[in-house]
């Protein structure tokens, strides 16, 4: 078989095969219905189908096997196409951003001959007041000549006209030193061109990138910044003016919710202005106003801290071929000087900026790209956009809980003389619109009021991504089974609910997991419907927990993980009312996030003893780990206004209880701690793992006859047992039974199968192969168990987060103990990476 064409194929002796249009139509269908068919199931087929009987079912696989192989063809060639109009998208970005460079070092050129000639000529030093730029750095600080502008149409139009110059000087000129983000690296399958500001007033992120929109739906997503931003609260259009050229000049109010407990809310007074240009590009760009304006005043807000919004905005050109090609530059004065010292990277970091704001604005345009081209059902039944509506409502209504503002009908009560935890109570007819839920017993809940419980705390050198990513595979190491059990029961039958409620099994079934990716870009969100059986609890049959987890990529700048959830019952709609708790954790370093995300127990650490357990937590810091994080905690729960002391009293045990349970947790994480406190000790320190990477070294020697570590493996065994570790291949053990489980992974392995080593021995070896892989797995198997050794080719395995990796081989082989027996059998993965 060598050919493939439609209507016909080519047997290996080189004679075609001719099938008629009524033959190719009905293989066309079943193809449609299953692409590989088995032996038998070919043979079924023709069976089935009267027009096939006449073909022979050699020839029949043959059909399929070239029918694959077009649409393959067809998948390539589209892949190439979108790969090659990225391409092409991002060398115009790279040509736009080399010319920019160039107009900036000439000018900088320009101003070093200019001050060279004013020093050689001005002996003395002076105070030159007739220039009206300041330049440090190369960094111009335009200072305005400007006389105040009124708050006539023709005033504002004026503002709008100054404002749309200076953001096109940062968007594609030179007013703002830019430098690429860290971790930010342009490519074809990057996100796009990442830029922070250095030098300038405030803190500014610029981004570059290519979206499948076309312009004017681009500004319509970008202007309703509270669905792609989070932490907006609101953004009211108090007035519109239409200019002479078509565009439209509007005085915004915004309000941000504040990150933590610690910190207050930020609301902007603001002026937006969207304009067409000459060349068809489409701008919206924005500024606050102030007194240097001389505008409309808004006064200021209880609860909120004025902050200023530095002209910025949308350039987006249309691109050939379709799409858009956009330009965003975020530049905000964030007032740090309110929040307490140890907040404020969050508040001066421009990496945190673009994190946050401008990179989330082009993974969401991505994510309605996508959405618009694969209009796909989930296998919850639910399309992507009500999946994300559910994840918006679960985010918004955990700032709601954590911000507790007075306007949402929340107030504090007194505290029990600790200030460790907060306690607020709202019982505004809003906030309980649809929480008196019926269920399918005959009983309601009666709660009229909502309880929110929260505080915050410092963390060291836990990384958010590890803390959080434990918190949510361990449930049980800071969850109370006894609560979440009268939780439950509280949901079904009214006077109290606490929130993470577990849920019972269908008839005996225990109900598995159900999970759907929303974002599939570097930063992940995932909402989770899940079901628990705890053996020590009865729970109520028809409740479940809707899980909203984000952030878990730790190498972001600016990382901000999220474990966020709402118990629900069976009968959930898209519209019934939420109660989202969980825990936010906040990295306070804006330095670039260089650490492994699964390095929940390091086996470094273990590694290290006596005073050389300090290096460790060094060298986190040193790579880029984070050395100090924020964690905050918001719980909300539903109740009767009568029982209010005695549920405030137990909302504050549960959440101290937690917070207790979290310290502990984050001190067995922080690899200062590992191997150094007893009971905290990582597993991998103990006898037992030198011993089994002693085994496995060993074994690797005697069936391949090389060496696997470069080092002599004659020294230590706590120099062999990091040499393992550090390995650049994946190195994996698997127990030598008849269904597999992971025993043993070093770091490499570790983030090939994106997991911990604590949630290792919940994989098995078969899921993380395709169909292919296990049928090679099943054929070298027998000779792994009596030659001891097999080559495996390249090829696709999954990670525990069902992401495709490709490698180009892989090695297996026998581990044997001291007895001379099998002790586990070890797989290499060679030159891996994520597909």
């Amino acid at each position: 078989m060598a050919s493939c064409k439609d209507g016909k194929s080519v047997m290996d002796n080189g004679k075609y095969v001719r099938y008629t249009p009524e033959q190719v139509e009905a293989l066309e269908r079943l193809y449609h219905d299953c692409p590989k068919p088995s032996s038998m199931r070919r043979q079924q087929l023709i069976r089935e189908c009267p027009i096939l009987s006449n073909i022979e079912p050699k020839q029949i696989k043959v059909w399929f096997q070239n029918r694959r192989c077009r649409e393959k063809q067809r998948k390539e060639a589209s892949r190439l196409q979108t790969v090659n109009r990225k391409l092409t998208a991002m060398n115009k970005l790279l040509m736009e951003e080399n010319d920019r460079l160039q107009k900036q070092v000439s000018q900088l050129v320009y101003e070093n001959g200019y001050f060279r000639r004013q020093t050689h000529s001005t002996p003395l030093a002076t105070k030159d007041t007739s220039c009206e730029s300041v330049v440090t750095s190369g960094q111009h600080h335009l200072t305005s000549q400007h006389p105040p502008r009124d708050a006539s149409p023709a005033g504002l139009l004026s503002t709008a006209e100054e404002t749309l110059t200076e953001f096109l000087s940062k968007a594609t000129g030179t007013a703002v030193e830019w430098v690429q983000m860290p971790g930010m690296k342009p490519g074809p399958d990057s996100i796009g061109i990442i830029a922070i500001s250095h030098g300038c007033t405030g803190v500014a992120a610029r981004a570059c990138g290519l979206v499948g929109l076309e312009p004017t739906r681009v500004s319509e997503i970008l202007k309703d910044r509270p669905s792609w931003f989070r932490d907006c609260r609101t953004v009211d259009v108090i007035n519109v003016l239409p200019t002479a050229n078509g565009g439209t000049i509007e005085l915004l109010y915004m309000q941000l919710y504040a990150p933590t407990t610690l910190a207050p809310a930020r609301d902007f007074w603001l002026l937006r202005y969207t304009t067409v240009m000459d060349d068809g590009s489409l701008v919206v760009c924005e500024r606050s106003l102030g007194n240097t304006q001389n505008g409309p005043s808004m006064p200021p807000v209880p609860n909120f801290v004025r902050a200023e919004i530095l002209p910025s905005g949308y350039l987006i050109r249309p691109c050939e071929g379709g799409g858009s090609i956009i330009h965003i530059v975020d530049h905000m004065n964030l007032e740090a000087w309110c929040v307490p010292e140890v907040l404020r990277p969050l508040y001066e970091s421009s990496a945190v900026l673009a994190q946050k704001t401008t990179v989330a604005a082009l993974r969401y345009l991505r994510q309605i790209a996508q959405e618009v081209s694969q209009t796909n059902v989930t296998n919850w039944g639910r399309r992507p956009a009500a999946l994300r509506a559910l994840g918006q409502r679960l985010s918004r209504g955990f700032n709601e809980a954590l911000n507790g503002l007075a306007d949402e009908g929340w107030s504090m009560l007194d505290s029990d003389g600790m200030d460790d935890v907060a306690i607020l109570v709202n019982s505004s007819p809003d906030k309980l619109m649809g929480l008196n839920l019926s269920f399918a017993n005959g009983f309601s809940s009666m709660s009229n009021a909502v309880m929110c419980a929260k505080a915050s705390m410092l963390l060291q050198n836990v990384p958010p991504a590890i803390l959080l990513r434990f918190l949510r595979e361990h449930r049980s190491e800071w969850a109370d089974n006894n609560i979440d059990a009268y939780a439950a029961a509280a949901i079904k039958v009214g006077p109290c609910s606490l929130p993470g409620a577990r849920v019972g099994n269908f008839g005996g079934q225990v109900i598995l997991p159900l999970a759907h990716t929303v974002e599939h870009e570097e930063a992940s969100l995932v909402i989770k419907l899940e079901g628990h059986s705890p053996e020590d609890a009865i729970m109520p049959r028809d409740m479940f927990l809707l899980q909203l987890c984000s952030g878990m990529d730790e190498n972001a700048v600016g990382t901000c993980a999220e474990l966020v959830f709402a118990p629900i019952d069976a009968s959930f709609a898209d519209d019934a009312p939420l109660l989202p708790s969980g825990f936010r954790i906040i990295s306070l370093e804006s330095g670039k996030e260089a650490s492994s995300p699964n390095r929940t127990l390091d086996l470094t650490s273990a590694l290290e003893t006596g005073p050389a357990e300090n290096k460790v937590a060094n060298d986190l810091h040193t790579v880029g780990g984070t050395s100090r994080s924020v964690m905050t905690i918001a719980f909300q729960f539903a109740f009767e206004s009568h029982m209010q002391e005695s549920v405030a009293s137990m909302a504050r045990q549960y959440v101290r209880s937690i917070i207790s349970s979290v310290q502990r947790v984050a001190l067995a994480l922080s690899p200062s701690h590992l191997g150094s406190h007893g009971g905290l000790r990582s597993p991998l320190g103990t006898p037992e793992a030198h011993t089994l990477a002693r085994w496995i070294c060993q074994s690797y020697r005697c069936f391949l006859g090389v060496e696997l570590l470069k080092a002599n493996t004659d020294q230590g065994s706590e120099s062999i047992l990091k040499g393992l570790w550090h390995h650049s291949d994946a190195i994996i053990c698997c127990s030598a039974k008849a269904l597999p489980v992971f025993t043993f992974a070093n770091q490499a392995g570790l983030d090939m199968l994106e997991t911990t080593l604590v949630a290792l021995q919940d994989i098995t070896l078969e899921k993380i192969f395709d169909d292919h892989g296990k049928k090679n797995l099943c054929t070298e198997f027998p000779q792994i168990m009596q030659q001891g050794f097999a080559c495996l080719q390249g090829g696709i395995c999954l990670s525990s987060m069902s992401r495709p990796i490709s490698y180009e081989r892989a090695v297996a082989w026998k581990v044997m103990n001291e007895e001379d027996t099998a002790h586990c059998i070890c797989f290499m993965f060679v030159n891996w990476s994520f597909v």
